[in-house]
């Protein structure tokens, strides 16, 4: 039987079609190279004259009416007299062409292939100290190797100024990337070697084993207190890198302005993290952040601040319409407190009453109520020698209801004091900040997880790390916020402050507290701290609407319903 023949496409009389049309597409990509090659000078003499026709446009645009006849005369007169001259045209036209040429020629700058001698030292010193960390003796073909390629080692790199600002490097796979401590060590080792006093991050690549250092700048430290663009809810912590942040804002930075990413806390009844701690040492900027806190919350809230330092420094707020007291002493503080726990009751009670009834929450049950309560382990402990009750404990029901009630709570400590906070207020504190000088390992005691970046040689006032709940964390630059009332304040920051306190007289509230049972009350003198005696506690200021013209201080009374 005759075989049947196969399609001409599976034949291979198709292939010789292929393969002419492979040589045409090659000689046509080969004469448009050439072409290229040949038209190179015209298409630069064509490209500077149109720069010298740019020029003349702008010019004669630019140039007063008065003066474009005169230089119109005097071009013709030039035309004139090259005209007149022996090979005049020719010599003209030749000294446009190359003016055109030098006009229209390639100015992108080159970049050189390679680093130069003393980046290549640089980079394999680098490479020869990473050996013992990234080597093994059983590795038959080692990437890491004392004189070694470090060209194979280290996949991309680039140099400012002479100093390394980005490594990308590989690792063998039997490295121990899931390890903190040998993270660390390879951590403080590129530290070291790329130049102290810059700040660095590292971004490790488990899956296709890298890791890739970068030289961050530093973080703007003329941004002061302003009205930042927030809603209802949010409160602006500070300002840090783009990395994480997808969100910016329009701030000044000193005479500029321009938009920055910033890292927006939010609160309120759904906050996941409705509390905030913040740590730090003597003059790392808590006070600081407290006071930026206190001056956003105003705008659309009211405020107690308890001082537990002593030191005045928010002695500019009392008075203030939104401001309901600025304690600083024991016996004051444990009214204040003692109040805010009651509010915290009473909103709840008015709230789940509001629900069942299938109305919305009242008015003034919806109004944020900011507890701001500076160096409060200081109070603790005074507490403890007087056998009063401790501060933190009235903290208790704010932090643990406040969410609910719309009760927000920013406590700010020493850092040293960290083991002195209440298991409740380390507990439901899930905002954390953590300001000033600090090692990695007592960050990432504060915050749960250690940070991705080194820290920096000088660490300015405000300059530290915030991580919200389980996200990342963010480098952070609190805004200036100082005393208005301090001499040392500079004249622009003082005006800059006093230009956000409140102004105008605040509705009268008329909220009162819940029904507290006597007998289940804390340890304090209900007598002195509901009312608040004013003898007792002489600190405790009331916001009134005009302080000057009040004739007497307002009390607040938590044992009516």
């Amino acid at each position: 039987m005759a075989r049947r023949p196969l399609p001409s496409i599976l034949t291979n009389r198709a292939r010789p079609s292929l393969a002419r049309g492979r040589d045409v597409a090659r000689a046509a990509r080969s004469a448009a190279e050439g072409a290229g090659d040949v038209l190179q000078p015209v298409l630069t003499i064509g490209r500077g004259l149109r720069h010298h026709l740019a020029w003349a446009r702008d010019w004669w645009k630019a140039a007063p009416k008065d003066k474009r006849g005169p230089a119109l005369l005097l071009v013709a007169t030039g035309v004139a007299v090259v005209a007149l001259m022996p090979y005049g045209p020719l010599l003209a036209v030749i000294g446009l062409m190359g003016s055109a040429g030098w006009a229209g020629r390639d100015r992108t700058p080159q970049e050189p292939e390679g680093p130069d001698p003393a980046e290549a030292a640089k980079l394999k010193a680098l490479y020869e100290a990473l050996v013992p960390y990234l080597s093994d003796p059983n590795d038959p073909a080692p990437l890491y190797a004392h004189d070694g390629d470090w060209q194979q080692a280290f996949a991309s790199h680039a140099f400012e100024e002479g100093r390394l600002t980005r490594l990308r490097l590989r690792y063998p796979a039997y490295f121990t990337d899931g390890e903190p401590a040998s993270r660390a060590r390879v951590e403080r080792l590129l530290h070291a070697k790329a130049g102290r006093g810059r700040e660095y991050r590292f971004d490790w690549d488990e899956e296709d084993n890298h890791l890739t250092l970068t030289a961050l700048p530093p973080l703007a430290t003329g941004i002061g207190a302003q009205r930042f663009v927030t809603a209802p809810g949010e409160t602006v912590l500070g300002f840090t890198d783009d990395l994480h942040v997808r969100r910016t804002i329009p701030v000044r930075d000193g005479e500029r302005s321009r938009n920055a990413p910033p890292v927006v806390w939010r609160t309120g009844p759904r906050s996941t993290e409705p509390h905030l701690l913040a740590l730090g040492r003597a003059g790392s900027g808590t006070t600081t952040l407290l006071r930026s806190l206190a001056l956003q919350a105003l705008h659309h809230g009211d405020v107690v601040v308890v001082d537990g330092a002593g030191t005045g420094d928010y002695a500019f707020l009392a008075g203030r319409p939104g401001v309901l007291a600025v304690e600083s002493g024991l016996a004051g503080t444990l009214a204040v407190l003692e109040w805010a726990a009651h509010e915290t009751q009473r909103r709840l009670i008015a709230v789940n009453r509001a629900r069942q009834a299938g109305r919305p929450a009242p008015e003034d049950c919806r109004r944020p109520l900011w507890v701001l309560a500076d160096r409060p382990t200081a109070l603790s402990q005074l507490a403890q020698v007087e056998g009063r009750p401790d501060p933190q404990e009235l903290l208790e029901t704010p932090l643990l209801h406040g969410r609910a009630a719309g009760v927000t709570v920013a406590i700010a400590d020493a850092l040293d004091a960290a083991d002195a906070l209440g298991a409740t207020v380390r507990g439901h504190t899930r905002a954390r900040v953590v300001l000033g000088p600090a090692g990695a390992d007592q960050v990432e005691a504060v915050l749960g997880v250690p940070p991705h970046t080194t820290p920096s040689g000088e660490t300015p006032a405000g300059r530290g790390y915030a991580r919200l709940g389980d996200g990342p964390v963010h480098r952070l630059q609190v805004p200036a916020t100082p005393d208005p009332h301090d001499e040392e304040t500079e004249d622009g920051h003082r005006r800059a402050v006093l230009a956000l306190l409140p102004t105008t007289p605040a509705a009268v509230s008329t909220t009162k507290a819940a029904p507290v049972d006597m007998t289940k009350a804390s340890p304090v003198d209900m007598t002195k701290a509901c009312p608040v005696d004013l003898a007792e506690a002489p600190a405790m200021r009331l916001a009134a609407p005009d302080p000057a013209k009040a004739p007497r201080r307002e009390t607040v009374d938590v044992t009516e319903g």
